[in-house]
């Protein structure tokens, strides 16, 4: 039944019991009017008319005419039994007294209008009673309709609103709780009117809405993990500060950093954490600058210097404003700033090496060139013997072939960071003739530090697919190297062999070693590592561009070594007629 209908119907109820209460009790009024207009224009009229008989008769004389105009009004109002005889009675009376008055006669017509008042006073009495009766009983049927009416009607009132009310109370407690974002809170259908077509309707938008939250809260699950997991996985620091300049998001380089769990950083003012964190003051320092002049205040700030692991790295700060468009306002609004530290420490070490290396390169250049001016200014004595001319002379080619060879590794790194690439002539070579040359090449430095050098190669060593100029530098560049590091009267052994599909030569001294964190070091540009008596070696370009000269040819170079047992640095290069 539909929600109209009830309504309806309740309210026809209440009309119907409001007519049917009225009409009862118009009925009950009409009909104790009725008998009580009976009483006055019967009995009560009749008795009227007694007294005036009976004042005829007390005035024989005068009052007979009288007495005869009320007994003929009485014959025409006669309405109880018996009054009919009395009547007839004293007319006849009347008749007799008119002919000869005794007063006998009188006294009998005195006698039968007492009777007839008796009667219609008998009669008045009964019909009072009956109509006292009548009106309790209407009074009782009256009070028994107004009850069943009043319970009626507080059924009605009791059921019909609450048969409106429930339903809006249960969409109520429904929407309510999807304020609440619970989606779950359906409102179960009982019948079909009005409510149950909204409570039909309404389940069907909150299963939309269900599947729309779940397919947004999937969506903005994903996005807030890939967003976390790229915050996260930054290797900068990254604190996101609020337009109060509260912590709301600290990365986990952030938190390293700054020595202290996210639970401490994030929803505390930035001011009062950096008053027990000195490195979070000096972030905070170039933002007190007036908005002006923080952006100058960020790019002038020092590299933040913060030991790790018992290494000095360098972060850079960098400041972003964030503002958002308020609708409301219909401007754009400040609300907040993103600090990242970037870490350059590797710039830092780069341009370190750039130092050391313009340092090194112009103590490599500046040793042999005043090397070279000493000695060409011997030559200009012609007072030097023959043999000590030849001696500095050779001294001289010597140093022109070492600063030829520090520009050579020059041009060859400059090349690489051009992108040129490196020019090869692959062919079938003999290794066993390139250690030969290689070897001739370094015996006046082995004679200078009385190294004994002694080399191992196969009679059938089989020839490499190589570039014989390249193959001849690196292991030139070895050989120089071992030189270098080996003390005096030591021993050097060059080795050759086949491993597999490549042929393997190996360098080993008996210098300091190198630690085995620094095993690949070694091999990246610039890279220099001074020994126990402080020196520092040459441009650190060497082992760089031997590796890409043998890897180019497809090969490989790499070293072995322990610290105070020496080095032995090896490079394969693939047999010839095989594939690189």
């Amino acid at each position: 039944m539909s929600l109209r209908t009830t309504i309806t119907l309740g309210l026809l109820g209440l009309l119907t019991l409001l007519l049917a209460i009225g009409g009862y009790a118009f009925y009950s009024i009409r009909q104790i009017d009725h008998r009580a207009r009976n009483v006055l224009q019967a009995n009560f009229y009749s008795v009227e008319l007694g007294q005036q008989m009976l004042q005829g008769l007390d005035q024989p004389t005068t009052g007979l005419t009288r007495f005869g105009a009320a007994l003929r009004r009485e014959a025409g109002n006669v309405t109880e039994p018996g009054e009919q005889q009395v009547v007839d009675s004293l007319t006849r009376g009347l008749a007799t007294y008119q002919r000869q008055p005794a007063p006998a006669t009188l006294s009998q017509l005195r006698a039968q209008t007492h009777r007839m008042i008796r009667l219609n006073t008998a009669a008045l009495t009964r019909k009072n009673d009956q109509i006292a009766r009548t009106t309790a009983a209407a009074e009782r049927n009256l009070v028994v309709c107004v009850v069943v009416a009043v319970l009626l009607a507080s059924l009605l009132v009791m059921s019909v609103p609450e048969a409106a009310v429930q339903p809006l109370q249960q969409l109520t407690n429904a929407l309510e709780h999807a304020t609440d974002r619970n989606f779950t809170a359906s409102i179960p259908v009982e019948s079909g009117s009005e409510f149950g077509r909204v409570a039909r309707a309404f389940n069907r938008m909150l299963g939309q809405l269900r599947e729309f939250r779940s397919s947004t809260l999937a969506g903005l699950i994903t996005e807030r993990n890939r967003t976390a997991s790229i915050v996260n996985g930054l290797d900068e620091g990254l604190l996101l500060l609020d337009e109060n300049r509260r912590i709301i998001l600290a990365n986990p380089v952030a938190c390293a950093l700054l020595s202290q769990p996210a639970e401490e950083l994030i929803g505390q003012p930035a001011a009062a954490v950096a008053e027990a964190n000195d490195l979070l003051r000096e972030l905070l320092q170039p933002l007190e600058a007036e908005p002006g002049r923080r952006a100058q205040a960020v790019a002038e700030a020092p590299l933040l210097r913060i030991a790790q692991q018992g290494e000095e790295a360098f972060y850079r700060l960098a400041v972003q404003e964030l503002v958002a468009f308020n609708e409301e306002l219909g401007k754009l609004e400040f609300v907040g700033q993103i600090l990242t530290l970037r870490n350059v420490s590797e710039f830092k070490k780069l341009d370190q090496l750039k130092s050391n290396f313009l340092a090194t390169v112009s103590h490599e250049l500046k040793t042999p060139l005043s090397s070279i001016g000493l000695n060409a200014k011997l030559l200009q004595d012609e007072r030097l013997p023959a043999d000590e001319r030849q001696r500095v002379a050779a001294h001289i080619r010597q140093e022109t072939q070492r600063l030829q060879r520090m520009v050579a590794e020059l041009l060859d790194v400059s090349r690489l960071d051009a992108g040129a690439g490196i020019q090869l002539d692959l062919q079938a070579t003999s290794l066993a003739e390139v250690i030969g040359y290689a070897t001739a090449t370094v015996q006046p430095q082995l004679a200078d530090k009385q190294l004994q050098l002694s080399t191992q190669v196969p009679a059938n060593l089989p020839a490499a697919r190589a570039d014989v100029e390249k193959t001849t530098w690196v292991l030139i560049n070895l050989l120089a190297n071992a030189i270098r590091y080996s003390p005096v009267g030591a021993a050097l052994e060059v080795q050759a062999a086949v491993a597999g599909r490549f042929v393997q030569v190996s360098v080993r001294d008996h210098g300091p070693g190198i630690a085995a964190e620094h095993h690949e070091r070694i091999f990246q540009r610039f890279a220099q590592l001074p020994d126990k008596s402080g020196y520092r070696g040459g441009s650190g370009l060497g082992l760089s561009i031997a590796r890409e000269f043998i890897s180019t040819q497809g090969g490989r170079l790499w070293v072995e070594s322990e610290l105070g047992s020496g080095s032995t640095f090896y490079f394969t290069l693939p047999l010839a007629g095989t594939l690189a």
